[in-house]
């Protein structure tokens, strides 16, 4: 069985379902590759043999990110700060006190704005709805910061792959693998340099704070 039959096993709303619940997931604030599950499934939908719709895909995505978010911003609203510290002792490598110390940083910097620009963030992404409900956001003004974002960045996401992946079929047609390989090896290097100087930041602000710090700041 090749690949291309292999792929049309897979029933459209299964594509639909896994792309809002991994989204939904990592909105909750649970570390998981939700924007690879939408790039996956948006590159799914650009290929003619499989019945997916890249439309369906981006009312998933945006679906999940809304009611994930809307979730996280309730549980943080609920217990507060501590919450990042318990679940950070835990998983530190995903959520230290540098990346909450980052976070905050970006949420005093931008307020509301944070939360619609944070759906492009991954670290943002991950944590804007339990964050801006432990800081007290007015949720009317979260809401629509989080929908907004989410629409945007859902729908020009899949806008994006779907037709990037129309265009790799004629570009393949017509020259070779070596312009694709090109192309995507540029957007990866891209992708690598941004994660690793959030990775720097996040180490730079390791070494200034703790939980004890942060619980400091949050009751001042």
């Amino acid at each position: 069985m090749n690949v291309d039959a292999l792929l049309q096993t897979i029933p459209p709303v299964a594509v639909y379902l896994v792309v809002g619940l991994v989204i939904g997931l990592e909105s909750l604030g649970i570390p998981l590759p939700g924007e690879i599950a939408l790039v996956s499934a948006a590159l799914l939908a650009s290929r003619h043999t499989l019945d997916i719709s890249p439309v369906a895909v981006g009312a998933a995505a945006t679906v999940g990110a809304i009611v994930g978010d809307t979730i996280g911003y309730s549980i943080g609203h609920r217990y507060g700060l501590g919450l990042f510290e318990r679940l950070g002792r835990r998983f530190p490598k995903h959520l230290g006190p540098g990346h909450v110390a980052l976070a905050k940083q970006l949420f005093a910097r931008w307020g509301v704005w944070a939360v619609f620009f944070g759906r492009f963030i991954a670290l943002l992404r991950i944590l804007a709805g339990p964050l801006a409900g432990a800081l007290k956001m007015p949720y009317p003004r979260f809401l629509v910061a989080n929908a907004s974002g989410a629409v945007l960045w859902a729908g020009g996401t899949t806008a994006v792959v779907y037709y990037l992946g129309l265009a790799a079929e004629r570009w393949l047609a017509r020259f070779s693998w070596v312009a694709l390989v090109v192309a995507v090896l540029v957007g990866v290097a891209g992708t690598l340099l941004l994660r690793e100087r959030t990775r720097n930041l996040i180490t730079e602000l390791e070494a200034e704070h703790d939980w004890d710090s942060l619980r400091r700041q949050h009751h001042e």
